[in-house]
């Protein structure tokens, strides 16, 4: 299962959806989407961008965890 950590690596950066939102260009509802785990997909433009704008690598954001099922 892939987890999206957005939250925590807003947290450790002190942003809010809101000043995320318009640093990287994308609306607070796709955001919070991604934020909460329920995005099908992502882009790898915004990928990038949400990095830039949090000083922060793909994996920081973006975590595999095994599926016992």
């Amino acid at each position: 299962m892939i987890i999206i950590n957005l939250d925590v690596m807003m947290a450790k950066r002190k942003i809010s959806l809101n000043e995320l939102s318009q640093k990287v260009g994308i609306t607070v509802a796709n955001l919070s989407i991604l934020k909460n785990n329920k995005a099908k997909a992502i882009r790898f433009s915004t990928l990038d961008s949400i990095c830039r704008a949090l000083d922060c690598t793909p994996s920081d954001i973006i975590e595999y965890v095994k599926d016992d099922s």
